[in-house]
């Protein structure tokens, strides 16, 4: 063996080199959520049953090789059933995180970069504001609303979601814009908009999309909690949430109809396993 072999093999790998490895901590639960969003985008690729199509003489018959998930109380067919609410839990996450993370690039991103009476404003606007639960402040607003839909839902949740994105965004930019590359640009005469667009949040936005990521599990498991205490979606709309509230008196009959609670633990734990994982890429101590 030629002398210094040893030492070169053992030499760590450079920064470089890691992050040019696969992070499966992201991956996998990326290609878990690509696969739910597939399938309820697409149904047709594992079931042509309609779920509007029941026969209440096959009601909570067992799961068979031509219906894998067998069939819920009214005699539709399961696995349609789950995949088609798979659909409205997915619609609902997507909004209200989009939702509010406009919020919190408005109000967070112009409170940590302007600073003085923005900042004051929107701080104790925020602090006011998260003294309501948002789990509390939704059942509370919806319970008093005849009509319960996807938008109306996701509206709610948006509402009382917001405060905890604008205070991480607001902190996020605080810490970027006090970097010496936004001193520098500020002194050559840049404008405030200018630094904050282009400077600022490029590197203020890494936290809120990791955070984005858990909030949608979040949000999935509390539309969920609302639609099976009976103050969240309405029939004839199929969440998850409504597929259990259905089913919760039957289980110990049909224990089959557990089935959208296994998709809604998988779903919820990828989406808090993708932030985390992004996390970790961001940060070159943990990469």
């Amino acid at each position: 063996m030629l002398p210094g072999v040893t030492e070169i093999a053992a030499v760590p790998p450079t920064p470089a080199r890691r992050r040019r490895r696969i992070r499966w901590d992201v991956l996998l639960p990326a290609l878990v959520l690509l696969g739910v969003v597939l399938l309820s985008t697409f149904p047709s690729l594992v079931t042509d049953a309609d779920p509007q199509s029941c026969q209440l003489g096959r009601s909570l018959e067992a799961p068979s090789a031509a219906h894998p998930f067998g069939f819920s109380v009214f005699g539709c067919d399961y696995l349609a059933e789950s995949i088609y609410a798979s659909r409205t839990s997915l619609t609902i996450a997507a909004l209200t995180v989009v939702g509010t993370t406009l919020i919190a690039l408005v109000l967070g991103s112009g409170a940590g970069f302007y600073g003085g009476w923005v900042d004051v404003l929107v701080s104790r606007f925020t602090d006011v504001w998260t003294a309501v639960p948002l789990l509390l402040g939704a059942i509370v607003v919806l319970s008093a609303l005849r009509v319960r839909g996807v938008l109306t839902v996701s509206l709610v949740l948006i509402v009382f979601g917001w405060p905890a994105m604008v205070r991480l965004q607001r902190a996020s930019v605080q810490e970027a814009a006090a970097h010496e590359y936004v001193t520098a640009a500020r002194a050559l005469g840049a404008r405030p908009r200018r630094v904050l667009l282009r400077h600022v949040l490029p590197n203020a936005l890494r936290p809120l999309l990791s955070y984005a990521s858990a909030y949608a599990g979040l949000v999935i498991g509390i539309e969920a909690t609302l639609t099976y205490v009976g103050v969240g979606l309405q029939q004839p709309v199929l969440s998850w949430g409504q597929l259990l509230l259905q089913a919760q008196d039957r289980l110990s009959q049909a224990p089959h109809l557990i089935v959208p609670a296994f998709m809604l633990v998988l779903v919820v734990s990828s989406l808090v396993l993708l932030a985390q994982g992004l996390r970790r890429a961001a940060d070159p101590l943990e990469g």
